[in-house]
């Protein structure tokens, strides 16, 4: 474990490096918001869509993968909500616990930092985890906000959904490099240097930027937010291994990726959903803050368990 511990370490320094400029207030809010959007739009698509374009449609279609990586996660995220209807939580509330209890900083975080620790092979099985949480996940999020707080679930609601998936620079991205690679024509070569280069500030920009937004963040409901972590960094990584290895086998590189994925820390963007409907805020960043926080153990400990290098 302390070699990964120490491949690893890096990464979240990163992340330390941009807490401590937001915490000093050297990056304001404003400028956090600023590299943030540069690498949600430019950096981080670059990098997807150098990936994506050296892909092809099936290597993103494993129906067993899909089926592991959905059972795992939908047993956390049921697990999420039947916690918080337990303790008397309204619909939109349990949602965002459920958001939190089962999806991970993959874009952000985990794309970078898998493509390097695992190798680029894993990228193409990260893809399709984060294409999961995107559409079904953070879909069905939208959907129970919006239908709880208006008693119903209409078809505004879903044209919503789907514009907002339309827009995503992620899946657009993905998207765009799949109908590349559907050619068969290789990126020339300006370009493929265009999408490397950009794409490199993808690693530091994005994980700083996770930092940086960590320094505004409260630790409010520790409680909560410390069960919401462990559901996250410790129940999600071994439910989906149980998908993984036993109910839907897959390849043993594949579900190493799979768990690895599966282990990070809670998703940035559940806050930003939370405070754009105003359901649990508070309880969100805690969640992001805790967990963020133990994954530098945990996410090691993780990897060092499931390794396994391609053949």
């Amino acid at each position: 474990m302390l070699e990964v511990f120490l491949k690893t370490l890096p990464f979240f320094a990163l992340i330390g490096v941009g807490y401590f400029a937001g915490k000093t207030r050297f990056f304001s809010e404003e400028a956090t918001g600023a590299i943030t959007k540069f690498v949600f739009y430019f950096a981080l698509s670059a990098m997807i869509f150098r990936f994506s374009a050296n892909l092809s449609l099936g290597d993103l279609f494993d129906v067993s993968f899909i089926s592991a990586y959905l059972w795992g996660t939908a047993f956390v995220y049921g697990i999420g909500m039947g916690v918080a209807f337990l303790r008397g939580l309204q619909a939109d509330e349990a949602s965002v616990e459920a958001q939190c209890a089962a999806i991970g900083n993959v874009g952000f975080l985990g794309i970078p930092m898998l493509a390097l620790l695992m190798g680029e092979q894993a990228v193409g099985y990260v893809m399709i985890i984060l294409s999961i949480d995107m559409i079904v996940f953070g879909s069905l999020i939208v959907i129970l906000i919006t239908g709880s707080k208006e008693g119903k679930i209409s078809f505004g609601i879903l044209r919503s959904v789907g514009l907002g998936l339309i827009k995503n620079p992620m899946i657009v991205s993905i998207i765009l490099g799949l109908s590349w690679s559907s050619t068969g024509v290789p990126l020339p070569t300006p370009i493929m240097e265009f999408v490397t280069t950009l794409g490199a500030a993808a690693t530091p920009g994005a994980l700083f930027a996770i930092g940086a937004s960590l320094a505004s963040k409260s630790a409010e409901r520790i409680e909560v937010a410390a069960w919401l972590s462990f559901c996250k960094l410790i129940l999600h990584p071994a439910f989906v291994a149980i998908g993984a290895l036993w109910l839907f086998p897959v390849d043993t590189y594949a579900a190493s990726v799979m768990i690895a994925a599966a282990s990070l820390p809670v998703a940035g963007n559940v806050y930003i959903l939370a405070r754009h409907y105003g359901v649990a805020p508070q309880r969100v960043s805690a969640s992001i803050l805790i967990s963020t926080a133990t994954s530098v153990l945990t996410v090691s400990a993780i990897i060092a368990w499931v390794y396994t290098p391609p053949i």
